[in-house]
Formats: C-alpha cells, sequence, structure tokens
C-alpha cells in the first residue's frame, strides 16, 4: 500500500528575508485535484492536494514572482498535469518533465511550447519505475535545448560524474546533488561537485536541505555546504524550496517561511543572492529577466 505522505505546514510564515523582485523558486512539485489526475498504480505515496492555486498564494507571502514546476514522482511519466499547469500559467511557471522513454520529437516540441525546459533523471538507487539517465532521450531533448536534471543519492555523484558529462546537455544536479551534509565541505563528494561547476556546464540547485541531511530544521550542517558552492562559482546556482516536500514521514514538517530565511545564512552576498535568486533562473529556465 502506498503511503499518505503529510502535508505541508498550511500556515507559511512571512519571512524577515525579503527577496530581490523576480525570485524564482526552482524546485516544486505540484499534486491534484486528485479527482483529475490519479497517482500511477506504481508509486510509493499519496499525497493530498498541493495545488497551483495554493503555491501562488504561496509564493506572494514568501516574496517570489515564479517557479519551476518539477514533475513528481507519484505520477511516474504521466506529463498531463505538468502540461495542463504550463498551459494555465505561462507567466508563472516554467517546467521539468519525467517523460517515457520512447517519447517522441512532436511530443518534446509540444512540451518545450508550453515551457518545459529539462528531462529528469534518477540515479539508479533512485529509480524504480522513474527514469534512470537514458542517452537517447539526453539527445533528443538536447536537439529542443532541453537540459538534464539529475537526482543522485547520497555520495554516487562521484560514480555519475564522468556519465553526465558525456551527454550533450547542460546538467542540473538537484538538492545540493543529495551530498551526505554531515561529512561536511571537504568530503570526496564536495571535490566532484566542484570539479563539475568548473566544466562550465553543470548547474546546482541550493534545494531541498531536508534531502541530504537528517533531523529537523533549521538542517545546520547545510550551511558549510551551501556556503563553499556559493564561494565557488555563483553564477551556476539556483535555488529551491521542494514545495511540498513531499515524503517527510516521521520528520518535522518545515515552515517554507523558515526556509527562505536560511537564503541570507547560505548567501551573503547580496550580489550573489541577485545572481542566484533571478538572473540565474532567468538564464537558465528562459523566465524574463526582472528586478
Amino acid at each position: 500500500m502506498p503511503v499518505f505522505t503529510q502535508p505541508p505546514d498550511p500556515n507559511p510564515k512571512t519571512p524577515r528575508f525579503a527577496c530581490p523582485p523576480g525570485s524564482v523558486d526552482t524546485h516544486i512539485h505540484l499534486i491534484g485535484p486528485s479527482d483529475r489526475y490519479a497517482f500511477d498504480p506504481t508509486s510509493y505515496y499519496v499525497s493530498a492536494d498541493a495545488l497551483p492555486e495554493t503555491h501562488i498564494a504561496l509564493m506572494a507571502t514568501l516574496g517570489l514572482s515564479a517557479a519551476v514546476l518539477v514533475s513528481p514522482g507519484g505520477y511516474g511519466r504521466n506529463t498531463r498535469l505538468l502540461a495542463d499547469v504550463l498551459e494555465r500559467y505561462p507567466d508563472r511557471y516554467r517546467g521539468v518533465a519525467l517523460v517515457p522513454e520512447d517519447i517522441d520529437d512532436a511530443e518534446i516540441d509540444r512540451l518545450n511550447t508550453l515551457g518545459v525546459r529539462g528531462v529528469r533523471f534518477m540515479s539508479g538507487s533512485r529509480g524504480g519505475v522513474l527514469p534512470t539517465i537514458s542517452e537517447p532521450v539526453a539527445a533528443r531533448v538536447a536537439a529542443h535545448g532541453w537540459h538534464v536534471q539529475f537526482y543522485p543519492h547520497g555520495a554516487d555523484i562521484d560514480d555519475f560524474a564522468d556519465r553526465l558529462l558525456a551527454l550533450p546537455n547542460t546538467i542540473v544536479l538537484d538538492h545540493f546533488a543529495s551530498v551526505k551534509a554531515e561529512r561536511g565541505p571537504d568530503q570526496p563528494a564536495m571535490r566532484t561537485l566542484k570539479r563539475l561547476l568548473d566544466t562550465g556546464r553543470v548547474w546546482i540547485k541550493l534545494s531541498g536541505p531536508m534531502r541530504c541531511v537528517p533531523g529537523d530544521f533549521p538542517y545546520a550542517a547545510v550551511t558549510p555546504i551551501a556556503r563553499a558552492l556559493v564561494a565557488h562559482a555563483p553564477e551556476r546556482l539556483v535555488w529551491g524550496s521542494d514545495w511540498p516536500h513531499l515524503n517527510m514521514d516521521g520528520r518535522g514538517m518545515p515552515n517554507d517561511g523558515d526556509l527562505v530565511d536560511l537564503i541570507p545564512e547560505w548567501i551573503e552576498a547580496p550580489a550573489d543572492r541577485q545572481r542566484i535568486l533571478v538572473d540565474n533562473p532567468a538564464r537558465l529556465y528562459g523566465f524574463p529577466a526582472r528586478g
């Protein structure tokens, strides 16, 4: 039986930190309505609705202008919800899709027109029925300008780094590349991340700190990791909340206002905040430049 994952905090705080105008959340998921979009029968979780209208209200509270919708694993490789949201809110959202292996050029063209800008793969340890790296799919979407968003697991970015660099796409790594934050900024996985950043083809999302450290907010071990990445390559970093924080069962649910208030701890210089929150997402996802 799939697990019913706990919902996000319904009472987001207004952050103390004021995001620069035009700030973008580059990693969110949307769910439902459940009577219209059914979970994939192989999904290990189900969730309450997390609707675009709810998320747009959340962005207003947090001081955000737009977001990148990443297809949630609960829908498998079905892109219907993603496409419908992008069609309804073309100025608010861009998309990253979990696509079927046999996706054709006509469907890639359709999704591209709607605002999809990347395809998501996962390492074998996260794959299951979800897409692991597919060189043929990566090549097809590269012809349309899409990047590959890759979700590693633990230190396995070391195992996948060269395979990712062999792809023709720009590479975007989810959630601090899932490094184990408690091992600190000098661990081998961090050296791998810096090597990848130095190629000029790899981006990293400062997102989902709860995905790379155990325990509850404030995820203190993540701060030295974030600062090390900002010091190394702020021109290829973006920020994301990971709302609605799926699969946090057995852990405390963070408040999204508190997550925004981590930004100035991670990104200390105002110029870097402008770059990471506004300018970089505009460049990577094709949002209009704002601010």
